[in-house]
């Protein structure tokens, strides 16, 4: 044997050994940190003062060890799988109304129009107190719900307190399909209109069967609304694109760790339109799905983007099923759209020491074409081609985003009003958003910031230590303050809230339909995407 060999299979023996020491090192540190869980849960289980329940330390741990990896890698026990099923077939048996608990109380959202719910005259705003024989407030959040839910044609009794009256509701049960497409109509001779809101096993059936029912109306020019949708099942939002990209083109393409699982997803049919000019609305909370819908239609130019810079999710999940029936979704790879972009927006592999999480769009955005040699941009959602401005929405205003308080007052105002304009009508007036402001003024635990939290902790404790009563009377001075100061803050966004408002509003009289019926009369960015589909020169303009 020659030098040369025994030099190649000398190194190749030593970069064997290397990789396997290397795998061999990953699996003994796994295994050992396996241990240690294992010999610490023992411990606990045999020695701590007080009964410790298993299933429930382990989903603590397990769902606070996965947060600090991304909001998107989730572990499911047996009720979650279901309920993830549910969500991505739209189909469950139940009484078709979605509820929230909140200090041991199971509150009713929302009603679905002809629903088990509605026939049965359960309303927005009910809170249920009991199931059967059971009372809620002995159940946690998921126990309460799941109650609700149950075989088709079985009935459940339900106890109610509405305006403070305790009453008995018997409910049967029913197959509830979730429909993708809660509404899509003519906007005018020419233009259509599509909304829909996630996209789920149903997605693209539905969304076709609309499109060919406004075909058969006349129309010639297409609006397609996925604001607010969060997303759902990659497989599709490329059928969807499907729709009006040829065959075997690149919708979209994963990257992962694993090589397997990097895969290109390309169109498969022939598409049932390649002419009709489209403009696609996004906004904020456009996610996902809705991102890779947009962002492919946008690179292949046949679609204008109209709204707000949409989430930036460019991550892929899929589920893996584990022991005794549970599974966890996992992150498995990043997606980008045919021109090569990634549209992720957080980096939560460099999450700081703080808890901060960097934004990818923070380092500058990488120039991207589209087929015909428009420049897009990468990192941190996908951005319009027509944006409508709009003021920053204050951390006070999120605040009130993310509160009861929209909802609270929908309710109140619901009994004192028995009717409204029809939705097609309605529009909030100056002393209609003036009333929610003085709602707010009254009814602050609706709707509390940090400080206003923290400021009550400490006015209490001055309290159990008698301190001087002066300094009590300074403490609730400074929240008052305060907590004026909140709501002058809210007329920054004022146009926000009034839109968010008038939403719930009509909700509430007109179910989902009542909102979109609104919408197209009202909503600006709707009437700025009829506005660009009906001047052809200024269509062609922006996607040449």
């Amino acid at each position: 044997m020659n030098k040369f060999k025994k030099w190649v299979i000398g190194i190749f023996l030593i970069l064997t050994i290397a990789i396997s020491a290397g795998f061999q090192s990953d699996f003994f540190e796994v295994a050992k940190q396996i241990d240690i869980y294992t010999t610490l849960f023992k411990e606990l289980n045999m020695y701590y003062i007080d009964e410790v329940n298993p299933a429930k330390l382990t989903n603590n741990a397990v769902n606070h060890m996965l947060e600090n990896l991304d909001p998107y890698t989730r572990y499911y026990d047996e009720q979650g799988v279901e309920a993830a099923r549910i969500a991505a077939t739209g189909e469950y048996g139940g009484i078709g109304a979605t509820s929230k608990f909140k200090n041991k109380t199971l509150t009713i959202r929302e009603v679905l129009k002809n629903s088990p719910a509605e026939k049965a005259g359960l309303k927005p705003g009910d809170q249920i107190l009991k199931i059967e024989n059971l009372e809620i407030k002995d159940f946690d959040e998921k126990g309460a719900s799941e109650l609700l839910n149950g075989l088709p044609n079985t009935k459940v009794k339900l106890q109610i307190e509405r305006q403070n009256k305790i009453s008995e509701i018997e409910v049967t049960r029913k197959k509830i399909e979730v429909n993708p497409v809660p509404y899509y109509t003519m906007l005018t001779s020419e233009v259509g209109y599509i909304s829909f809101i996630t996209f789920n096993e149903k997605a693209s059936e539905e969304v076709k069967n609309a499109f060919e029912d406004l075909k058969d109306q006349g129309m010639k020019k297409l609006i397609i609304d996925v604001r607010n949708n969060p997303g759902g099942l990659l497989n599709e939002a490329v059928e969807i694109a499907n729709f009006f990209i040829p065959k075997d083109k690149i919708v979209v393409t994963t990257k992962a760790k694993i090589e397997k699982w990097s895969e290109t997803f390309k169109t498969r049919q022939e598409p049932i339109d390649l002419e009709i000019p489209i403009s696609i609305l996004v906004n904020n909370r456009s996610a996902s799905a809705s991102e890779i819908l947009a962002g492919s239609l946008q690179d292949y130019d046949r679609a204008v983007v109209i709204g707000e810079r949409s989430f930036g999710k460019g991550l892929v999940q899929r589920y893996r099923e584990l022991s005794y029936g549970t599974q966890m979704k996992i992150t498995i790879s990043k997606y980008y759209t045919p021109s090569g972009r990634c549209i992720q927006e957080l980096d939560y592999t460099n999450r700081k020491e703080d808890g901060t999480i960097p934004k990818f769009s923070d380092a500058g955005r990488e120039a991207y074409k589209t087929e015909k040699g428009r420049i897009v941009y990468g990192g941190g959602g996908i951005l319009p081609d027509v944006k409508i401005e709009k003021p920053t929405t204050t951390e006070i205003t999120e605040i009130l985003f993310n509160s009861d308080a929209f909802f609270n007052y929908a309710t109140q105002y619901f009994y004192k009003h028995p009717t409204i304009l029809n939705a097609a009508e309605f529009q909030l007036k100056e002393s209609d958003y003036k009333a929610f402001k003085d709602y707010l003024s009254t009814h602050h635990q609706d709707f509390e910031t940090a400080t206003e939290i923290q400021l009550k902790k400490a006015l209490e404790k001055a309290k159990e230590e008698n301190l001087d009563a002066n300094l009590t009377k300074t403490y609730q001075a400074l929240l008052t303050k305060i907590q004026e100061e909140k709501i002058i803050e809210l007329d920054k966004n004022k146009e926000e809230i009034r839109y968010k408002l008038t939403e719930e509003l009509v909700k509430r009289y007109y179910y989902i339909k009542g909102v979109y019926q609104q919408k197209v009369v009202f909503d600006k960015t709707i009437l700025k995407a009829v506005s660009i589909l009906t001047n052809d020169q200024q269509y062609n303009s922006i996607l040449n």
